[in-house]
């Protein structure tokens, strides 16, 4: 099973990037879907989650900024993140999580950095 992130890069402030997230070797339509982050000397934190039947959840710090959606037909997850900002630098995780199993599947993360 791999999830494989891209998108990640450099950005001035208030700029916006997309992370996409391939699957392969699973259906995601089966899981709930995930970004995290870990900034440096901080622990990993949720950041969004959509579940199978495409309810959203995010974290406060992150709300009315950043859009989570998948694409199920295609295996894909994508993260819009808008408005960014230099708190938002961090290395950003695909996960894949089946509850019923505690299954939990991630990527190798991709590197988000927002200069002011």
């Amino acid at each position: 099973v791999q999830l494989v992130e891209s998108g990640g890069g450099m950005v001035q402030s208030g700029g916006s990037l997309r992370l996409s997230c391939a699957a392969s070797e699973i259906t995601i339509g089966i899981y709930a879907m995930g970004w995290y982050r870990q900034a440096p000397g901080k622990q990993r934190e949720l950041v969004a989650v959509i579940t199978t039947g495409g309810t959203t959840t995010y974290v406060d710090s992150v709300k009315g900024r950043f859009t989570i959606s998948r694409d199920n037909a295609n295996n894909l997850v994508y993260l819009q993140m808008n408005s960014l900002k230099p708190e938002d630098t961090a290395v950003y995780y695909c996960n894949a999580n089946f509850r019923r199993l505690a299954i939990d599947y991630w990527g190798q993360g991709t590197q988000v950095t927002v200069s002011s």
